[in-house]
């Protein structure tokens, strides 16, 4: 017991999770949120808000693992959360209020609202600040999402510095979107340079939605400014290939990059598809993650995405979970 709890102590997990749109049930005049309100077409209600809310709890719970070896994320990095009212509810009335969470979210000029944001437990990381990265406007594009900047202090990799990102999509073709998600990793990696100046061996995480994988020139540019990207073979025990599914192709658009301070010193990461987040695929065989939506239906699952777990001070020989290793 007194080894489990050093492992416990000395292993730090962040959690990363595209909700798939976290709406709140009431129209914000500023932005085209009309899509996700009780009288539009989907019919977004207080209940289903509620259940979704609860659904997302639940799934950042179920992520610290199982038994005996379960422990609560340090930290939850969350994409397409509309607002402070969301952000409330999830961590103030849904089930996961007990986690006492605290959070620091963007607040971005994207026109429907959708933000990121980082939920941190107090009793493990110590917030020293935090604050949202305007992207530089785009020929031919809308404002996009900012990208979010929190540092603080842990028990487990003393200063962390960590960004959240959400890149624009592939909607509208994927050669026609890419400067877009070039664009946002180049004003990420400005910042990124910008800590090693003033603190040459930072320890460095970058988590979100870059919208793309494989060989994206987005994600070359985040190798190229010393990152590793620590999820790219990341793969689930219930089947999963990836972090999402379109037309019975599995793809990982969710990553993370981590510094060689990181990377070098032990870090598992791995899909958590457990079974409850995952429902059969009748068109193309398989399994799927089970969403809130397809297309215009109502569905009543978690998301479209499946989160990513990292832990971090693991050794190199550790298993999918780390902390199996020591019963």
């Amino acid at each position: 017991m007194n080894a489990l709890l050093v492992l416990l102590l000395s292993v730090f997990t962040l959690v990363q999770l595209n909700c798939e749109n976290l709406f709140d049930c009431t129209h914000d005049p500023q932005k085209a949120d009309q899509e996700f309100l009780p009288d539009a077409a989907k019919h977004w209600t207080v209940a289903r808000y509620w259940k979704k809310l609860n659904r997302i709890g639940q799934e950042i719970i179920a992520c610290g693992g199982e038994g005996s070896v379960w422990a609560l994320p340090d930290v939850v990095a969350l994409c397409e959360v509309e607002n402070d009212s969301v952000m409330r509810d999830l961590t103030r009335r849904s089930l996961l209020r007990t986690a006492r969470y605290e959070y620091v979210m963007t607040h971005s000029p994207d026109r429907r609202g959708i933000n990121v944001a980082l939920l941190y437990s107090p009793f493990t990381f110590s917030l020293l600040k935090s604050y949202a990265l305007r992207i530089p406007p785009m020929a031919g594009r809308p404002p996009t999402r900012d990208i979010l900047y929190v540092k603080g202090l842990t028990a487990a990799v003393d200063t962390l510095h960590l960004f959240v990102l959400h890149a624009p999509s592939k909607a509208g073709g994927e050669v026609e979107t890419r400067p877009f998600r070039i664009a946002v990793a180049r004003r990420l990696c400005q910042s990124v340079d910008s800590i090693r100046r003033l603190e040459p061996h930072a320890r460095i995480l970058v988590v979100g939605d870059f919208n793309d994988d494989g060989k994206a020139e987005s994600l070359q540019l985040m190798a190229q400014s010393g990152l590793t990207d620590v999820s790219l073979n990341a793969c689930g025990t219930h089947g999963a290939k990836g972090t999402y599914r379109y037309q019975g192709e599995w793809s990982c658009l969710d990553h993370v990059f981590a510094s060689s301070e990181i990377a070098d010193k032990g870090v598992s990461c791995t899909i958590f598809d457990a079974p409850f987040l995952l429902e059969a695929d009748e068109k193309y065989g398989g399994w799927r993650p089970w969403r809130t939506y397809f297309g215009p239906k109502y569905q009543g699952g978690f998301s479209d995405h499946l989160p990513l777990v990292v832990r971090l001070g693991v050794s190199s020989s550790a298993s999918s979970n780390p902390l199996e290793s020591t019963e």
